[in-house]
C-alpha cells in the first residue's frame, strides 16, 4: 500500500506593510522587521496594513471624529471591508492553507505614542510588550474580531494573550485576572 503524500505546506499570508508617522512623533520605538512579525502574529489571510505611529492631538482628533469621544486613545483601527471573525484558536490564527483565498484584509491602524508609553509606565510592563499587545490587537480588529460583549471581549483577550505567549511576551491580561490593578 502507498503512503499518502503530505499537502501542500501551509502558506504565510502575504502581507504589503506600510510604516507612517504622524506630526511630533520623531521615529517608530521598535524596528520594522519586530513590527511585520507582530502584524504576521494576528493574520488569519492576506492583507495590506499601515501601522501609522501618531501623537496626541492627531490620535485624539480621529477618536473624536470616528468615534465620538474627545480624547486620545491607545488604538484605532480603521478596517476597510472587514471580514467576518472566523473561529478564536491559536491553532487558526498563524497561517492560511490552500483554501480558495479570500480578499486581503485592508485596514490602517493608528498607534498613539505619548498614550501607549504612559500605559506602559502606569502598568510597569516594557513599552515593546504593550506595543505588541496594541499592534495584535488592532489586527484582530482589522479581520472583524471585537470585544463589543463580555464573550466577545474574553474570547479576544484569550486569543491575544495565546498570540502574544508566541511571542514570548507575558498575558497583558493576566493581573486582570488575578484581581490586581
Amino acid at each position: 500500500m502507498k503512503a499518502t503524500p503530505p499537502g501542500p505546506e501551509p502558506t504565510p499570508p502575504a502581507l504589503a506593510l506600510s510604516v507612517q508617522t504622524g506630526s511630533g512623533i520623531a521615529a517608530v520605538p521598535v524596528t520594522r522587521p519586530r513590527l511585520r512579525r507582530w502584524v504576521l502574529a494576528a493574520l488569519q489571510g492576506d492583507a495590506r496594513i499601515t501601522l501609522r505611529f501618531v501623537g496626541t492631538r492627531e490620535g485624539r482628533t480621529l477618536n473624536r471624529e470616528h468615534r465620538g469621544r474627545d480624547y486620545a486613545t491607545n488604538v484605532l483601527t480603521f478596517a476597510y471591508d472587514p471580514l467576518p471573525a472566523p473561529p478564536a484558536g491559536p491553532s487558526s490564527t498563524r497561517r492560511r492553507t490552500t483554501a480558495p483565498p479570500s480578499p486581503p484584509v485592508e485596514a490602517d491602524i493608528v498607534l498613539c505614542m505619548p498614550v501607549i508609553r504612559a500605559e506602559a509606565r502606569a502598568q510597569d510592563k516594557p513599552l515593546d510588550h504593550h506595543l505588541a499587545h496594541l499592534v495584535i490587537h488592532g489586527v484582530l480588529h482589522a479581520q472583524g474580531f471585537d470585544h463589543e460583549d463580555e464573550n466577545e471581549a474574553q474570547a479576544m483577550e484569550r486569543l491575544e494573550a495565546a498570540l502574544l505567549r508566541r511571542l514570548r511576551v507575558p498575558d497583558p491580561y493576566a493581573a486582570e485576572r488575578d484581581g490586581a490593578h
